[in-house]
């Protein structure tokens, strides 16, 4: 987890305690004791959350009339409060029923509840996370009316998740910076809605790094299965969006891989991901013998020029375990013109460019990179400020 996640929580959590200890939640506390249900169309959430909202409605109708209600001036004002108006949103936890204010002209225009709006945001969110999860329509409706109480039409439901679709494909072809210090690619495996079921494709991400040291998103690619050819086809669709140089491209070690990033980029230097080399080289090592032959590997790829590297590596070589596993040995022999590059930089920026872990950490939990801003909505899928931070 990133710093600036850890400081919100952390503000959260102490923002938390101060109301507790404040006393203002006693009376919550009171009623949950006492048996009142927390979830459902009666539920204390239902109503704390209507509470909130109307709270924040009159608010803003507040600062719309230029005076507090009861005012006794309100009379000079030239537009005065008009009653109010029934009003059903949709929400994460069921239906909630509203009384919006009004004003007399007619002008008052919320933000917190917009007119025409029937659904809260998070419950768009919630939609397309289950669509994405590979539930049908029907399914979902289903979902949503008999756990939180909400009856969605077919045609809702479709077009909140076909939203996605035109919003993705408009971020997918967005032009791009024409530098990036550091790009990184890479493919991950993850569960695809295709033709009504869910199966496992590969996601190709490219990564980069801009000059202020920012991680951006600049594209991701479902295929079938992971290839050189395919990795030619989007390094030249990130040429064609207008990355016109790249310093460094950290990459695995995949055949034709390294010469696909080259004929997009001839100057840019091929780093194959020393993680991604580490695992090759273990693949045949014995279980028992995993932690010894690690350590011997250590050396070389933690050497401070290329030189100690070699010698590490052909001091591994005439060792038991070398001899052992020939094959371990082999796998870094034939990476090493790929493997050496980041050795000539100071730590630093070594941790930046060795491995391609930043883009398999997308798929962490606590930062899935399967988000998109949708109309000003979180909703799943993929998007670039999700994953966005300082490198």
């Amino acid at each position: 987890m990133d710093d600036s996640r850890a400081e919100k929580r952390r503000r959260q959590t102490e923002m938390a305690n101060e109301l507790i200890a404040s006393g203002a939640l006693d009376d919550v506390f009171a009623r949950i004791d006492a048996g009142e249900p927390v979830g459902g169309q009666d539920g204390l959430l239902n109503s704390l959350l209507k509470a909130t909202l109307e709270r924040g409605l009159n608010t803003e109708l507040t600062e719309h009339l230029g005076y507090e209600a009861g005012d006794p001036d309100a009379a000079s004002f030239p537009n005065s409060r008009n009653g109010y108006a029934a009003k059903t949103v949709a929400t994460e936890i069921g239906d909630v029923a509203l009384s919006v204010p009004r004003d007399r002209d007619g002008s008052f225009t919320p933000m917190l509840v917009r007119k025409g709006q029937r659904r809260l945001d998070g419950l768009d969110a919630m939609i397309v996370s289950l669509y994405a999860g590979g539930m049908t329509i029907r399914d979902i409706q289903h979902h949503l009316a008999s756990t939180i109480g909400t009856d969605l039409s077919h045609e809702t439901i479709s077009k909140i998740t076909e939203e996605v679709a035109d919003e993705v494909a408009k971020w997918q072809t967005r032009d791009l910076e024409a530098l990036y210090p550091v790009i990184y690619l890479d493919a991950i495996i993850v569960k695809i809605r295709d033709g009504g079921h869910v199966r496992n494709k590969a996601a190709h991400l490219a990564v980069g790094v801009d000059m202020e040291g920012v991680k951006h998103v600049l594209g991701i690619w479902i295929q079938q299965t992971e290839g050189a050819k395919f990795w030619a086809a989007v390094c030249a669709e990130l040429r064609n969006r207008g990355v016109e140089d790249v310093l460094i491209v950290c990459c695995d070690g995949l055949t034709g891989f390294a010469e696909a990033v080259e004929a997009t980029w001839p100057q840019a230097t091929v780093q194959t991901c020393v993680v991604h080399l580490i695992r090759a080289s273990m693949r045949f090592v014995g279980y028992g013998d995993r932690k010894a032959v690690a350590a011997l590997l250590k050396p070389i790829y933690q050497a401070s020029t290329e030189q100690a590297a070699a010698d590490a590596l052909d001091a591994f070589a005439d060792s038991d375990l070398g001899r052992k596993y020939p094959s371990a040995v082999k796998t870094f022999r034939d990476a090493w013109e790929r493997f050496i590059p980041f050795l000539a930089f100071p730590p630093e920026l070594r941790r930046v460019i060795y491995t391609t872990n930043s883009i398999e950490s997308l798929n962490d939990p606590s930062r899935d990179f399967r988000r998109v801003r949708l109309k000003g909505r979180w909703i799943s899928w993929q998007q670039e400020r999700s994953t966005t931070r300082r490198s």
